[in-house]
């Protein structure tokens, strides 16, 4: 049989493909290049060396504003990072004070067991920038766990001139405990006056916390219908945020609201609309502030070191102090005793009523019994 020497083929089929192997697709041959661009081995697109780039066209305001808009929209602190690593440019307008001002909530969440001082740095740089939940996540830190009480107070006031919530509560419920000092630096009027401006916002714990001091004269005169009005205006917001939160996860009927239908008809018995504590709804993820104090203080232990006095040199000791008897609250006290006990059982203690509350409807209702019972029944066992 004869067979065509090499030079009897055609040039063409010297780059066939040899049998066995895929052919190479050559879709991208067909697609014009882009200006700037040119298409190497592979078909890879490679910057041609004089090419324009378009970024660097871009005016620092327009690139500043898309940062702003991407910060505020991160979903984590590593949507902030990538941004850094992209480029030099971007790494350099992502450290303006701009783009920090409007990190998201979600992008300062910082978590517990990953806390070292480069997240404090970039708590601080977004507080400075004039990010207000930065300043009420890092001064709730700092003055809980870190026990920093001054720099942490400062942090939470800044917070609360700028109107936020929650920092507004907080410092309430340091000025009813006296937190950070003795029993006798308690502010009750101060307390007060700070809770109504947070309620005025639309916080619910503040809402609860100051029907319940009108209701028993605790810090303002009393007023009893007032805040009756205040306890409903709290149970009623609870509902409307469980309701929004629970819109695009669940239908309306899976809520526990049965009270409703008690409520449109008047009748006012077991209606949770004009109970203290509301309904037994579904409860919201806590604060990153204060998932961050329950995670550490689970990780550290609540022991603190004790007040020797002269001439005491036993360092073993230790003070055993109390958290918060409400699992998402995360508060530690800050001296013995500064919490208030439950005054039926005795066995739990709140930093304030509005966790006593919540922890009320979550698991308490269902432990709390009164000390006389116990002590009525070994009485009568003795006898």
């Amino acid at each position: 049989m004869k067979t065509r020497s090499g030079s009897l083929y055609s040039k063409c089929a010297a780059a066939a493909a040899v049998v066995g192997q895929k052919r190479k697709r050559a879709a991208w041959s067909a697609q014009p290049a882009v200006a700037g661009e040119c298409c190497g081995a592979g078909g890879r697109r490679k910057r041609l060396a004089g090419g324009p780039d378009y970024l660097d066209e871009l005016p620092d305001d327009l690139v500043l504003s898309i940062l702003s808009r991407v910060a505020a929209s991160a979903k984590g602190p590593s949507d902030l990072l990538s941004v850094h690593l992209t480029c030099k440019r971007l790494n350099g307008l992502g450290r303006h004070d701009m783009v920090f001002a409007k990190a998201s909530p979600a992008s300062l969440a910082v978590k517990a067991s990953a806390w070292s001082e480069q997240a404090q740095r970039f708590l601080k740089r977004c507080a400075d920038a004039g990010n207000l939940e930065a300043c009420y996540i890092l001064g709730m830190i700092r003055f809980y766990c870190l026990g920093s009480r001054s720099s942490g107070a400062a942090m939470l006031a800044r917070a609360a001139v700028g109107g936020h919530a929650a920092a507004l509560y907080s410092l309430a419920v340091i000025q009813f405990n006296g937190s950070g000092g003795a029993k006798s630096d308690r502010d009750l009027r101060a307390g007060a006056a700070l809770c109504a401006r947070a309620a005025a916002l639309g916080h619910v714990d503040a809402l609860r916390e100051l029907g319940h001091c009108l209701q028993d004269g605790y810090g303002v005169r009393r007023d009893p219908a007032e805040g009756r009005r205040l306890l409903v205006a709290a149970n009623a917001r609870e509902l409307t945020l469980a309701l929004a939160a629970a819109a695009s996860h669940r239908t309306f009927a899976a809520l526990p609201l049965g009270g409703v239908a008690a409520a449109a008809t008047g009748a006012a018995a077991g209606c949770p609309l004009l109970s203290d504590f509301g309904w037994s709804l579904p409860e919201a993820e806590p604060h990153a502030a204060n998932q961050f104090m329950v995670d550490w203080w689970a990780s550290h232990g609540t022991a603190a070191p004790a007040k020797k006095s002269d001439g005491d040199s036993d360092d073993s000791d230790a003070v055993e102090l109390r958290l918060c008897s409400h699992v998402r609250c995360g508060r530690r006290e800050t001296r013995r005793h500064e919490f208030r006990r439950c005054s039926v059982c005795g066995a739990a203690n709140y930093c304030s009523r509005a966790c006593q509350a919540l922890d009320w409807k979550r698991a308490h209702k269902a432990q709390c019994v009164p000390m006389e019972r116990w002590l009525l029944a070994g009485a009568g066992e003795a006898q």
